[in-house]
């Protein structure tokens, strides 16, 4: 076990709870930590690119991948959401506090080397293609997350 790993899973796909995420995850890695994000169920929308097509998909696959925010610029807040309100005044509060973004948070996470897992089982679950996520992010099960929260001193369910 080291001191030093962190591991976090990332399982809501709420705004809110994912910038807490990004926060303890970067927080971290710029103090020399390594760390590792498993994003599960509905963590996924989070890594899903809004600007990539989606591949072939099934008829339910296509229907639930519709009903699902894809992207941070499109996650709704855990409370106060209204309507998809509450998440642009949540963005207008943190530009005026001068609080990245969640997706600088995701950039800056990708440049200090913050390992990005995407949960293969939740994947095939939920009719999300390796081809939908954004680039740099690796695919594990669950034996990956394991192998990583068995190294760390610290692990995280958010």
């Amino acid at each position: 076990m080291s001191e030093d790993k962190k591991t976090i899973i990332v399982f809501s796909n709420d705004m809110d709870k994912v910038l807490a995420s990004f926060v303890i995850a970067t927080g971290a890695a710029a103090m020399g930590d390594e760390v590792t994000m498993f994003f599960t169920f509905w963590g996924l929308n989070v890594l899903r690119d809004p600007n990539k097509k989606s591949p072939k998909k099934s008829f339910l696959e296509r229907m639930f991948g519709r009903m699902m925010p894809k992207g941070v610029e499109n996650l709704p807040l855990s409370k106060m959401n209204f309507l998809g309100i509450g998440p642009k005044l949540m963005k207008y509060m943190m530009r005026k506090k001068k609080v990245q973004t969640l997706q600088e948070m995701l950039k800056q996470a990708q440049e200090l080397g913050i390992k990005l897992v995407a949960c293969s089982m939740s994947m095939d679950v939920m009719g999300i293609k390796k081809e939908e996520l954004i680039d740099g992010v690796e695919i594990g099960g669950v034996a990956t997350y394991l192998a990583e929260a068995s190294q760390a001193g610290l692990n995280l369910f958010i």
